[in-house]
Parts: structure tokens; sequence; C-alpha cells
């Protein structure tokens, strides 16, 4: 075959075999070239390991997400049986708020779910009418990806409830210029048709250097009550309900004028006018016992104090304050009649900022001024 080749063919055979063998070399001194020197160990370092990486900055804490609605969340606040509450940043006005969530869809399901989402909104829509010095103001209430959640006023300093126990009682002056300026914004709120039904001192942030007072979470026990025929528990914080409120009654503002009494008697004393380790119990003193004389805790009270005191924790509610104007005078004629004290010192906290909502409710005699037409 190779003899019928003519020049031209022999030709193209001969550049064939000579790009057959160039092809060859080339494969073979890559295959034989040495492989590159690998780069010098790190002084100090272990040769077997690389280079650690530079050090990163720790994330900052976050919750279980980076936003609600249009608000960015900053941190957590408190945490509770029905939800969370976060600082949180309003992009659009460039301001902090306390985003207080509600997570109805895991208390709730089917026709449940429907009407609590109803009762939530319109009861934020009636504690956001509100418009009191003393009131945290509610701007927006939402819902997103399922969690309902309410926007309000972020507040600084610390709510109350440490000032609750001995060792840490606040001057008495201090107590009642502060609880009057409460039974004022109760009353602004029951004149607008809204019932707090959970006062108590973890719902009273004050800023001691701002002077600021304010009441929080109107309308949130409301919300939650929803839970009551579900459940069958005993909505509000036990201790601080009304004897109408623990039977089941209906109740108007003078339910909350009893909590404020119990505020008081505690704040003043360090102690609570009924305690019991049993429910039942309790709920017996509550609806039966006459709250103790607070001067028998403190007998260094003057007698007009422990009128307001006895009027505020009235069982009878046609007795009980009719107005939370009428206690707030009555705390102001008293603390008038007391030696002024100086500038109250800043309390030393564990650290944690407590701007301090508390996240959900809990489950768990002077001269009576009739009120039976309020």
């Amino acid at each position: 075959m190779l003899s019928q080749l003519g020049p031209d063919g022999w030709l193209v055979v001969a550049l064939l075999v000579g790009a057959a063998y160039g092809i060859g070399w080339f494969v073979g001194t890559r295959r034989s070239a040495p492989a590159p020197a690998a780069a010098p160990p790190v002084v100090g370092a272990r040769a077997s390991k690389p280079p650690a990486p530079s050090p990163q900055p720790a994330p900052p804490l976050r919750p279980d997400r980076a936003t609600l609605g249009r608000y960015r969340i900053e941190r957590e606040l408190g945490r509770g049986s029905m939800g969370t509450v976060y600082l949180g940043h309003d992009p659009q006005i460039g301001r902090a708020v306390a985003i207080k969530t509600m997570a109805l869809s895991r208390e709730f399901e089917g026709s449940e779910l429907a009407e609590a989402r109803a009762r939530f909104f319109r009861e934020a829509e009636m504690a956001g009418r509100l418009r009191h010095p003393d009131i945290v103001t509610i701007f927006d209430a939402s819902e997103d990806q399922g969690l309902a959640f309410i926007a309000m006023e972020f507040v600084g300093g610390h709510d109350l409830l440490r000032h609750t126990l001995p060792g840490r009682l606040l001057p008495v002056p201090v107590v009642l210029k502060t609880l009057a300026r409460v039974a004022n914004a109760l009353a602004h709120a029951h004149r607008e048709g809204v019932v707090h039904r959970d006062v108590k001192p973890a719902n009273v942030m004050i800023d001691p250097a701002s002077g600021a007072v304010k009441v929080t979470d109107f309308g949130i026990a409301r919300i939650a009550d929803a839970c009551r025929t579900r459940t069958g528990l005993v909505l509000g914080t036990p201790s601080f309900m009304s004897p109408e409120q623990m039977a089941g009654r209906r109740v108007d503002g003078r339910t909350d004028l009893y909590s404020l009494g119990v505020m008081l008697f505690q704040l003043l004393t360090g102690a609570l006018p009924h305690r019991s380790e049993s429910m039942a119990e309790l709920m017996s003193q509550i609806v039966n016992d006459t709250a103790p004389d607070v001067r028998t805790l403190r007998p260094e009270l003057p007698e007009a104090l422990a009128n307001v005191v006895a009027l505020a924790l009235e069982k009878r509610v046609e007795v009980r304050y009719a107005d939370g104007r009428q206690m707030a005078d009555d705390l102001l004629a008293v603390a008038q009649l007391l030696p002024p004290v100086g500038p109250v010192p800043p309390l030393v906290t564990n650290g944690r900022d407590s701007a301090g909502f508390e996240a959900t409710t809990e489950f768990y005699r002077g001269e009576p001024r009739h009120n039976a037409d309020h």
C-alpha cells in the first residue's frame, strides 16, 4: 500500500509522523516537570496546619428575624408566654420603637384564630386613640407572616416592680406623686372607654432622669382575654385583680382603681394586701376579706393615706373611688402633708436595659364617695 504513494502522499505521511512525535514530547515534559515549591510555613505556626484566618467581630445578637413589617429589629427586650418585646427602629421617621408581638396562631386556630385576630386589631385601635403624656403611645398594629405585633413608644428607665421589694421602696411622697399621675392617666383612658384590666407595677414605667411616668399595655389583657373560654384559665395578675374581675363579672374603670390600690399598698409596704400559696384561697381573700390597714406594716404612715388605700381597696364597687381624678387629688393632698424629699438616687441595676415592657399578661376608709351611677 505504501508503494502506491506518490511524492505528495509521502509528504503527508512525514508531516503526520512529525506532528505525532511533537505531541508526545510535549506531554512527556509536562509529566516530568517538578511541582511548584510550597509556600514557606508561617513563623510560630505548626507546619501541618494552614495559617488561621484573621478574627472577625462577633455578629450582634438578633431575634429570629431581622424585620417586622417596616420595622428593623435591634434586640430583644423581654419575653413572655404570649410573645416577645423587641427594640426596633422605624426607618421612615428614624425613631426607636418598642415592638410587642403576640403569637396568636400558636394559641388559636380556625374560627378562634380569626376572632382573636379581630379582637387584637380592635383593642389595639382603641388603645391607639389614647393621647396622654403618661400613657405610652401606640403607633401601629399589624401582622407579618402570621405574627401579630404592636409598635409603640419606646420608654427609657425601668418599671415599678423593682420598687416593691423591702429595701428598694421609693420615698412615700415619690410614690404618691407617681401614682397620682397613673390615676389621672387611667381617668383619661376610662373617659375614652378603655379599661386597662391589668394595672400592676410591671406595667408602669418611670425614668428618674427625665421624670417620665408611663402606663403601658393598654388593651393587652383584653386581647388575651379570648383565652379564658378556651383554656379556663384566669387572666390578669391574680393579686391585683378586683373582686368583680375575679368573679368574672362585667368590669369598668373602677376595677383599674382597685388594682391601683393594690399597687399603692405594695409600693408603700413591700407586701401585697392578700397573699396565699393557693389560688382558691387567694381568690376567696380578694372577694371576701377586708384588706389590712396599711399602718399595720408601716405605723408611721398618716391616717389620711391609710384612708386612701382603704377606699381604693373597697370590695363594694359602688363605694370605691368613682374616678381616677378623685384618687389622684387625694394622693396629692396627702403628699403635701409630708416633708419634702431630695432627689431619688438612681437605682443600680443588673445592666439589662429594661426599657421594660412586660411581654404578656400573666395566666395564673375614709368617707365613701358613692359612684353607683358611674
